[in-house]
Parts: C-alpha cells; structure tokens; sequence
C-alpha cells in the first residue's frame, strides 16, 4: 500500500486512497453494486445503505492502519476490525468474517498478526463514531494515535490465540454457502442447456 504521511488531512488521504484503489472519486459509495475481485469471474453484491456507512470508516480503517486492498490485506483489516470490535455496524461484520475467513487461507500469519494489533487498539471509528464533516480537520497522524497504531505489537498470549480460534468459526462458516451457491447455478446452467 501506498502509505500515506501522517500531515495529510483525512479528506486528502481517502481521496489518494480512492485513487490508488481505483475506487472512483467517491470511493464507490454511490455504486449500486459492488464488485469483488475474484479469479476467474467478479462477484457482485448490493451496495446497501448500512454497507457503506460500514465502508466509509472501514476505508478510514485501511488508511490508518496501511493495510493493502488486495486479499491478504482485505483479510488484515477485517482481523483487525474484528479484534478491535464492529459495535452496531452488523453489515461490517458480516464483511469481515468473510475477509477474516478467505484470510486463513491466503495469509495465515498476517492474519493473527492484524488480529493481534485490533487486539491492543485503543478503540476504532465503529465505536468512538466518526462527523464526515471533520475529514478536513483531522490528519492521519491525529486518527493513528486515537486508534493507537502506533504500539509495538507484544507476543500473543492465551487469551489471544483462544479469542482467535473463536473467531474463526463464524468465519469459516460464512464461506460455507459458497460451495452450494456453485452448484445450484451449476445445476441452473446444466438444466437451461437442456
């Protein structure tokens, strides 16, 4: 990821983000329709109100802590959302325990590693809230030390690999779908030819 100095405003950052993500001016809030990068084929969900009021400070997010908008680092910052905590933001949830579940399979280690730093943040925008309005007032180094980013990350304890474990299972049951959606369009496809 690019990163970004901690002098830059908010509102001037997350413009170079939508720029170095190839996100549209806006980010894609206003996109009906969101598109996952997957190989061989995109996938598309709707862009749903209560998703991009998540996306805006999980954008916020990947900013700060400088996690990449490939999978590895899409599997970072919903570990680290997930550790540090989605509060009311259940579409963030549901988004992150697949980010967090296609992570154990593309990036183990970076994984536990983001789970560990959302482990000893000190809060994230999903609790403490956030006034678009103040984009232009606070600069990255300002959300860094709120967040607590800038912490040295201990070892892992007990208590971090039990809460890991334990967060895993609703992530890899969020992927289970997956393979039946497949064989229903298979089916659907087979049947149509027919």
């Amino acid at each position: 990821m690019v990163r970004y100095p901690d002098g830059l405003s908010l509102l001037e950052a997350r413009a170079l983000f939508f720029r170095d993500a190839k996100l549209g001016p806006d980010g894609g809030y206003g996109d009906r329709w969101v598109r996952v990068e997957t190989k061989p084929i995109p996938f598309y969900f709707p862009n749903w109100p209560a998703r991009v009021a998540a996306a805006r400070l999980h954008d916020l997010h990947h900013i700060a802590a400088e996690y990449e908008t490939d999978w590895p680092g899409e599997a970072e910052i919903a570990a680290w959302e997930i550790a540090s905590g989605c509060a009311r933001y259940h579409a963030a949830w549901i988004l992150n325990f697949g980010g967090f579940g296609a992570g154990l399979v593309v990036a183990p280690r970076r994984l536990f590693r983001a789970f560990l730093r959302g482990r000893r943040a000190k809060t994230n925008l999903y609790k403490s809230g956030f006034d678009e309005s103040r984009l232009n007032d606070i600069t990255l180094g300002m959300l860094r030390d709120q967040l607590g980013l800038r912490a040295a990350l201990p070892s892992a304890n007990t208590a971090d690999v039990g809460l890991f474990l334990l967060w895993c299972i609703p992530s890899v049951l969020a992927w289970l779908p997956l393979p039946f959606l497949t064989l229903i369009l298979f089916w659907l496809i087979v049947r149509s030819k027919f």
